[in-house]
């Protein structure tokens, strides 16, 4: 099912990327898009991380979404997805929100590469901390609510944002506890109004920034 892909970057590189393993945290909008991307890449072996199930709010915007499966936790359905695409996947499914007192279980794993799509700022602000210290690959996804243009998405340093109130967030935590390192994110130079209630959002820029999150990574496993 690669032919095209081992055409594109070779067979030595596609047996790197089938031999990694990947975490993605948060299965929503970005997250989805970044693991169907992924698979169709070549991982084969995937940590899928998310405590929620599919709402009826979900279908404009999420991969896994659709009519028959609302009530369905967001991890089984996409480890269904996964494995009608490439049986030879091996997914390892935690079925929890990540909390600091829990998140432990998940650094049990052998993890090579991880994506943060996580909504939660004080986990991705752990993910980030604890994947620099243990020297893991990562990139993690900014805001991507109340945003039409996929176009001003970009991957760049968290030093290097702008406009972006998670982001600055962030920054603020790294410099504060003095945590050194590359911070690699996609994160969007939008501006929109302010908007009231329930976060707006529309599927191209959540889906665009978990492409760009999945491109990172295999970029990063085979690197160019």
């Amino acid at each position: 099912m690669f032919e095209r892909v081992e055409k594109l970057i070779g067979i030595e590189n596609l047996n790197k990327i089938k031999n990694q393993v990947v975490a993605v945290i948060g299965l929503g909008g970005v997250g989805g898009y970044a693991v169907e991307s992924l698979i169709r890449s070549g991982i084969e072996n995937i940590i899928l991380v998310d405590f929620d199930t599919i709402d009826i709010t979900n279908l404009n915007r999420q991969i896994i979404a659709n009519q028959n499966n609302i009530t369905h936790y967001k991890t089984d359905e996409m480890e269904k997805r996964i494995l009608s695409i490439n049986p030879n996947c091996k997914v390892k499914k935690i079925t929890k929100k990540l909390e600091l007192d829990n998140i432990e279980e998940l650094f049990k794993n052998k993890i090579d590469y991880l994506i943060d799509a996580c909504d939660t700022i004080v986990i991705k602000q752990e993910l980030i901390k604890r994947c620099l210290e243990e020297k893991i690959t990562f990139i993690s996804s900014m805001g991507t609510g109340n945003k039409l243009e996929p176009s001003k998405l970009e991957v760049a340093d968290i030093k290097k944002t702008s406009y972006d109130p998670i982001a600055k967030k962030i920054r603020k935590y790294l410099n504060t506890n003095h945590i050194k390192g590359k911070v690699p994110v996609v994160y969007s130079k939008e501006q929109r109004p302010k908007f009231r209630g329930s976060i707006p959002s529309m599927m191209f820029v959540p889906a665009t920034s978990g492409l760009l999150c999945a491109n990172f990574i295999i970029k990063s496993i085979i690197n160019t």
